[in-house]
């Protein structure tokens, strides 16, 4: 009897010692006990988490820590490789630390992606929202993310850290379209733009004729060894021959021409914008481009460009709707965006097309093939 009381004593005091250490080693302030801690307690100082006009604040463990039993000892367990990282100074330089800080911040949102933002959830819950009380854009967004079944980290990305340089992950994300563009089927008629790429009139020749937007839609006439022949069906503003574009109206550029190029331009139809009174012409054009630029499947591109939104455009702010502006003013929003972002001149001419192609006044029969 005297055994078994001892026992239970014993395991009463091994419980209690083991959740007073759990407790005790998810207080923000044992957090950024370590040197190591001190550029992102900087930054989550000045996030909205730490400081805010309700006076609520979001410690370490509540948003890293997530409050399921299992997960929480598999969390509290994983956090064992911290304490290496710190005795071997892994990133105790602010060179070392920005040196990992994506990789540290991508196996964050694969965490957190993949339990549902959990910890986020413990204090942010659709159903407790009051979304006329929000701003216009997060009113418009959550319901959006509630009806497709997004969660908390596709769009809120940067709230309480910097993002990190997002250049490898971009790249990244190019040259997996790139490889997908590489094995596109032979027999396939209907083809997409992955990159910016100039184009010649004749199959042979070096000199090119004009350049072709990423994403546009061409349609394939003949194949000749790496090689094809492509037409491809657009608008031109009445006395503007060097562009054509994805509507009439709107500034979504399909492709760009010199004098020769415009000129084997065909006129198809005419029509009159109503709000400008612009004339546009409906044109088609042939030309040859190399076939490993192009890929069957549209919605990769658009799953690349949604991906290069979320991690670059969610540092700021939520990420925005692409219906709440329309296709021309997605230009002048993207080029007032770009500097704070790590996006490349080629990336951001992918995300504009992107935006414009879904914003509020486009349509399929314009072109979006959404």
């Amino acid at each position: 009897m005297g055994l078994l009381l001892l026992g239970a004593i014993a395991g009463v005091v091994i419980l209690a010692t083991s959740v007073t250490i759990m407790h005790k080693t998810s207080d923000s302030e044992f957090c950024v006990s370590c040197h190591s801690m001190q550029r992102p307690l900087a930054e989550y100082q000045g996030s909205i988490h730490f400081q805010n006009p309700a006076g609520i604040r979001a410690e370490c463990a509540d948003c890293h820590v997530p409050p399921q039993p299992v997960d929480y000892m598999l969390t509290k367990m994983g956090a064992l490789k911290d304490v290496v990282g710190e005795i071997s100074g892994k990133i105790d330089s602010e060179e070392k630390y920005n040196a990992h800080k994506l990789t540290m911040a991508e196996s964050v949102w694969k965490t957190m992606k993949a339990n549902d933002s959990a910890t986020c959830r413990s204090c942010h819950s659709f159903d407790a929202m009051d979304l006329l009380a929000q701003r216009p854009e997060a009113r418009k967004a959550h319901p959006t993310a509630i009806r497709e079944g997004q969660t908390c980290i596709d769009c809120h990305r940067g709230v309480a850290h910097i993002l990190p340089d997002m250049s490898a992950s971009n790249a990244s994300g190019a040259s997996q379209l790139m490889a997908a563009a590489a094995h596109a089927s032979v027999k396939a008629t209907t083809l997409y733009a992955v990159k910016t790429q100039p184009f010649r009139l004749a199959a042979t020749g070096e000199a090119a004729d004009g350049t072709l937007f990423p994403s546009t839609k061409v349609t394939v006439l003949q194949r000749d060894g790496e090689q094809l022949q492509a037409r491809l069906n657009g608008w031109q503003q009445q006395d503007v021959p060097g562009a054509i574009y994805a509507a009439p109206g709107k500034r979504i550029m399909s492709a760009v021409l010199d004098e020769s190029a415009a000129e084997k331009v065909q006129v198809l139809n005419t029509q009159t914008d109503s709000e400008t009174g612009q004339q546009w012409n409906q044109v088609s054009l042939t030309f040859w481009l190399p076939k490993n630029i192009l890929i069957e499947d549209q919605q990769k591109i658009w799953q690349y460009a949604a991906g290069l939104m979320s991690a670059n455009c969610t540092g700021c702010h939520g990420l925005t709707a692409l219906d709440h502006f329309n296709a021309n003013q997605w230009i002048g929003v993207m080029k007032g965006m770009a500097p704070r972002t790590s996006l490349d001149e080629e990336q951001l001419r992918l995300l504009t097309q992107y935006a414009q192609k879904h914003a509020s006044d486009m349509t399929i029969s314009e072109g979006s093939e959404k």
